[in-house]
Order: C-alpha cells, then structure tokens, then sequence
C-alpha cells in the first residue's frame, strides 16, 4: 500500500502525520497475514532460528504481539477496520484456544508448557480489553470461557522474578473488566505491583529485578503496564501513584534519543525498535509528561520512520531481528522470528483520538536538539550527554550489571561497556570491546564485571568494579559539551599489569571517535580493526590507548570525544586536566572548571 504524501507545515521535523501511522500499521499486519495456520490462530513467521521455547511457541508471539497491534489500530479507530484484522484474528482466538497444548496446527501451548506463553497472554490480554466492545463481547460463550481458562494460569505467580510480573497484572486487568475470577484478578494485580516496588529506587527508575539492570524495560514494562492498567480501570488512586513516576522517568529518557529519531540502544530486547515510543505516548494519553503535544508526536514519528527507513523490515514487509536490517549478535536466545512484534506497543499514540493535540499541534524539537546536556541519572548510575551541533546522544555507563549472560560468561555487549551511544556499537566478540577499560591478565583483557555506582554530581558520574581477585578499578566520566575524561584509579594490581582503554566503534561514514592519552597511559593512540556493529556491517575502528600499572595505585586518564561534526577539531584541545594524587581538576573549553577526587 502506498506511503502516504509528508506534510511538513504540520510535522517540519519528520514530515508524517496519523495516516502514516495508521499506514505503518497496516503494511505490518498485512505483511504477517501469509504466514498464518489454517485456522489463523499462529502466525509462523521465517528467521534464522526458532527461539529457546520452540516454534509452537513463536508461533504463538507472532500471533499475539500482532494482535496487540491490531488492537491499538481498531481501537483507536473507534472500532473501524476497514481491512477486517478484527475477524481474522477473533477466528485465530477461537481456533488456538479449542484444544490448546495440542500438537495439531492451530493450536496454542499451554502456560505449563512453556512459560513464553505467560508473556504472550498479557498482548492477548491486552489486545482484548481494548478491543472488547468489537471483539470479546461478540464472541460466543464458549469461545470466551475456552480463552478465559487459557489466561487463567497468568494470575499466579510469576515464574521470572522481574518486569514478568506484570504480565499477570495485565491478564488480571481485563479478566477483572470482563467479570472473571475478579477477586483472584484483584489479588494477581495487587501482588503483583507490590513485588516491583522492591525494585523502585526513586526518580522514575526501576531496577528490572534484582540485579541492577537499568535499561528501555523501564519505559516499555515497568511504567507502561501499571499506568496502563491503571488509565484502562480508571483507577484515580493507581494513576495517581504510578503516573508521576511515569512523568519522572520521562524527564530522563527524553534526553535519550537523537535528533535523527534513533533511541539509545543500551540493554537487551532492542530488536523492539521502536517500542521506545510507547512511554512517551503513555505520557501524553494519562497526562503524565514533561513534554508538549508537538514534541511527543516528534519524538514517536522520528523513532518509527528512523527504523522504517533503515531497513527494519525486509523485502516481504516483515520485521527482522535486528536494529537496522537483521543483526545475529543482538539477538537473545529468547528471541524468535515474532519477537520483533512487540514493537507494537509503539503505536499506543493510536489510542489517542485525531482531534487530540498530540496529532493537531505542530511538531517541537528535542532535547537533544535544543541544547547540549550532561545529565545524571543517579539511581541508575548512568550520565547523559547530548550535543545540539549534531542532535547525538551518549550514555555513560556507571550503573548497570546485568552481566554473565553472554557466551562462556563475558561481559553482555548491551550493558557492562562504559558508554553507549545512537549512531556505534557496541561491538561484539571476537571483536575487541568498545569503550571498556581492562586489565590484561594471561594475554587476555579483563571483563568488566557488576559495576556498583560510586556517585554521581554535576556533569560526573562514577563506578567501582573488580577485574581481578583483590583489584579494584575506580571509574569516572566527566563530560562537557562534546568532551569526556575517562578516569581510572586502579588499586592493588600487580606492578607492570598492562592496561587498554577503548574508544567508540565507528563506520567511516559515521561520526568521528577520537581517544587521547593523558596521564598514565603510553603516548599516543593505537586503532584495533572492528566489525560489524547494530549500525551496520563493518568495518569499524575503535581507537585504543595502552600503559601498565606502575606501583599499588595507578590513575589513568583519558579524553575522548564521539561527534558528528565536519573536520572537528583535536580532542587534546576540548579541556586541560590536571592531576594531583588522587584528584582531577578539569578545566572545560569555555573555561568552567570542575574537581573530582577519585577513590
């Protein structure tokens, strides 16, 4: 179907309007319909693997994450499907749900089976309870028990001890609606919103369980299903507690996407893509943000046709596992061919009526467009910086430690690296790792390891990690403008412990990165040959600085730079950093000055 025409009075910034998004969401759904069982009740799309839970399983994903998208389609829509999703899939329900655990080609695995299908019983859930007047409510009683008593086993407790929670809370919200088991319903929601309390430490930040893993599961789980659920029921007392931390973590995470529409990809699950939009859409719909109608729409459209116009979809229409095209090293073992689709929950802002200022209103710039930043987030541990010269953003890293889970137990490229930003990395292995600091023990550099937050102030952020038995790494970024200092106080290494810090990855098309030695590391600047990154096939280059320990404490130091800027000017220039004992003194370009004792 065709691309409807830009309209740049009303969007100057990304040029789409609501009909692209209706559009958008078409071609999608369209795009899945060949790939459906007989009976329409999986949608069994092609990749390169089945995930971990089976093709049974992916089959279901396929179906129900596409379902929540023609949920927010029809229901913003006030019911109109002019391309009849809603009977297509009202017969998938009654046909996955006949004889469910069944190994015939309709039908749906039960949640004792596969614990995926506790996930993809929240998008089924979901879907129905905005959809019902058009959808459940019409379904005959024997269909709607069948597809009750599947969901049924969502409301105990959660077999993953994170933002999985909340899936019960989401099945639990319209079981309540429709009138099913609602006193076990209200119990699932209320266990299940007290177990994430454990994780909320302040600011609108959540931890994603208890290991300290910050990253968009915040944005897209851990607000998006209790303010959700909380906006849907109607419930002013939910709303009222859940909503200002919404508006909290969206203060923040604004900051996080780049004037070109790319959100920072740091964490895991980014094959999502653009489900980055959804908080900010949250916002809008409960009225529980920091940005204007404009801004919001500018955000969304720039995030969704950032990814449409990379390649995220391929020459079938169907969504890859990937960022831009398909990336194998993104890709979690938990990941199949449908897991792509949750990027569904992108399009919340459907939800929204045309007539409403987040449509009408003329799109505003960005954070990251109107001035630089340097932001810290402190229950997170993690420093924001953007630059307005070239719309970049940059996540410095001093927080997170979801570590262990990669291959042979190495550092997880999306969250033990130093920084992140839009436009690199991170590399993956055997390539050496981008922006890290290791020590090279047997020939080998060091992992990072739990980085445990060691402060944050104005324009600075710090961290301690332990590369080896009995060495400790002090670690702080300090960053101005388009400027970093890399510090890092080692304590306690052999004398003689060769060091390496890295600098970004970057394509020769891309943005420049540049790593300069100043104090403790050899003169000069090394560049290793890197690959492929989530921005595209390789090669890149990351520049490198070596040293060695020299004595029980050891500071090293650094400036480095990552801007897209034409012809910048050297790094070594960006400030003047001096060193006494175990304290820096920075002294910025245009002349703001900053001390930062280290340890």
């Amino acid at each position: 179907m065709p691309t409807p025409p830009e309209n740049r009075e009303l969007s100057p910034y990304t040029g789409w309007t609501r009909t692209h998004w209706e559009a958008a969401a078409d071609r999608l759904l369209l795009a899945v319909r060949p790939y459906a069982s007989p009976g329409r009740a999986l949608i069994d799309l092609p990749g390169p693997r089945p995930s971990w839970s089976g093709a049974r399983s992916d089959g279901l994903e396929g179906w129900a994450r596409t379902f929540l998208l023609v949920a927010l389609r029809t229901a913003g829509a006030g019911g109109e499907d002019p391309h009849g999703h809603l009977d297509r899939y009202a017969e998938g329900l009654a046909a996955g749900t006949a004889r469910p655990g069944r190994a015939d080609p309709d039908s749906w695995p039960l949640m004792a089976d596969t614990r995926q299908a506790v996930v993809e019983s929240a998008s089924v859930a979901l879907g129905l309870r905005l959809t019902r007047p058009w959808l459940w409510d019409r379904l005959d009683d024997g269909t709607r028990q069948r597809v009750a008593e599947w969901l049924l086993p969502a409301l105990g407790p959660s077999p993953v001890d994170n933002n999985w929670w909340l899936f019960g809370l989401t099945v639990a919200g319209f079981l309540q609606d429709a009138g099913v088991e609602t006193d076990r319903a209200a119990a699932t929601i209320d266990r299940s919103l007290a177990r994430i309390e454990d994780w909320y430490l302040g600011d609108g930040w959540y931890s994603d369980g208890d290991n300290r893993a910050f990253d968009h599961y915040n944005a897209w789980a851990l607000h998006f299903y209790p303010v959700l659920h909380a906006h849907l029921a109607g419930d002013r007392e939910l709303l009222g507690r859940y909503g200002p931390r919404l508006r909290a973590h969206l203060d923040d995470y604004v900051h996080l996407f780049d004037a070109n529409g790319a959100p920072l990809p740091y964490g895991r699950s980014l094959i999502y893509r653009f489900a980055a939009a959804a908080a900010p859409w949250l916002g809008t719909l409960t009225g529980h943000t920091p940005l204007t109608p404009g801004a919001t729409r500018h955000l969304a459209s720039g995030t969704l046709r950032y990814f449409l116009d990379r390649q995220a979809t391929d020459d079938r229409g169907l969504l890859t596992l990937g960022w831009h095209g398909p990336y194998a090293p993104l890709v979690q073992e938990y990941s199949g061919p449908g897991s792509p689709y949750w990027a569904s929950k992108g399009f919340l802002g459907l939800l929204l009526p045309a007539d409403h200022p987040a449509w009408t209103d003329r799109e505003e710039p960005l954070p990251a467009e109107r001035a630089d930043t340097v932001r810290p987030v402190a229950p997170a541990g993690l420093l924001v910086q953007t630059t307005a010269a070239d719309g970049l953003v940059r996540l410095h890293n001093h927080g997170t430690n979801h570590v262990g889970s990669g291959e042979g137990g190495e550092d997880d490229p999306g969250y033990a690296r130093q920084a992140y930003s839009t436009r690199t990395g991170p590399t993956a292995a055997p390539d050496a790792a981008d922006n890290h600091f290791a020590l090279i023990a047997d020939g080998e550099p060091t992992r990072r390891g739990p980085a445990a937050p060691a402060g944050t102030g104005p324009g600075w952020a710090a961290s301690v990690h332990r590369p080896l038995p009995g060495v400790r790494v002090f670690s702080a970024t300090l960053a101005h403008g388009r400027a970093e200092v890399r510090a890092h106080l080692v304590l306690d290494a052999p004398e003689g412990t060769p060091v390496r810090q890295t600098g970004w990855a970057a394509h020769a098309e891309g943005p420049v990165s540049q790593l300069h030695p100043v104090h403790g590391y050899d003169p000069g600047t090394a560049e290793l040959a890197t690959g492929a990154t989530l921005q595209g096939p390789g090669p890149t280059r990351t520049p490198a600085l070596h040293g060695v320990t020299r004595g029980p404490e050891s500071l090293f130091v650094a400036l480095a730079s990552l801007t897209a800027e034409a012809a910048p000017a050297p790094v070594s220039g960006l400030a003047d950093v001096r060193v006494a004992g175990r304290t820096l003194h920075v002294t910025w370009q245009d002349g703001t000055t900053v001390r930062l004792p280290l340890g």
